[in-house]
């Protein structure tokens, strides 16, 4: 997370939020002094945001290193930018990046097999429903026996959530217009992700 306080001034709501409408995250898990273990993974968040459910590939090395629960921090990242210099008008300035991130961290754990089927039917429930009118995918549409095959290959885990931390970094630390005219620089640029959606929110500030 970002050191400057000035971009943590969102809410622990409005980070599960954020966190809850991306829904897809990097996950990170470290062993006994080793290089961190990343996963990129969707996820479900709690409606009370202290639990994620997520599944691995059984061979993931995350899923094969959690014999116990482990530490683990769960990085959902937003709309992101270069921010050059130039566009805010004033002197003096350097370059930088503004996005938004949100960092879910906890004791995360695998869970009996038997709560597979349900947290699959609750991932696909929550995309498929932002799809719709599309008549949602459901499980049954599979042949059962190569369902039951692909089910074998992966497994139940559940994130517990001790800490959220959010940076917002969209220019709160420079006077209204500068922040407005940088905004219009990234619409503009096309140096990042989701560029109109960072200048909107640089917007509201």
């Amino acid at each position: 997370m970002h050191p400057n306080p000035v971009f943590h001034t969102a809410s622990v709501a409005e980070n599960l939020a954020f966190a809850r409408a991306r829904s897809f995250g990097v996950l990170a898990v470290s062993v006994a002094g080793a290089a961190p273990m990343l996963s990129h993974v969707p996820f479900l968040l709690s409606e009370d945001g202290e639990t994620v459910e997520l599944h691995l590939v059984r061979s993931n090395p995350i899923a094969r290193a959690l014999s116990a629960p482990l530490p683990a921090r769960l990085a959902v990242n937003g709309p992101d930018s270069y921010v050059s210099p130039d566009w805010y008008g004033i002197d003096d300035q350097v370059p930088t990046w503004n996005y938004v991130a949100v960092h879910l961290t906890g004791v995360l754990e695998l869970r009996p097999q038997e709560e597979l089927a349900g947290v699959l039917d609750r991932l696909s429930d929550l995309f498929e429903d932002r799809l719709l009118p599309k008549i949602p995918w459901r499980r049954a549409k599979m042949d059962p026996e190569v369902l039951a095959r692909l089910m074998r290959m992966i497994v139940p885990v559940r994130l517990r959530i001790e800490t959220v931390e959010g940076t917002w970094k969209l220019g709160q630390n420079k006077p209204e217009a500068v922040r407005l005219a940088a905004a219009a620089g990234i619409e503009e640029a096309g140096i990042g992700a989701e560029l109109a959606a960072l200048a909107g929110l640089m917007r509201q500030q």
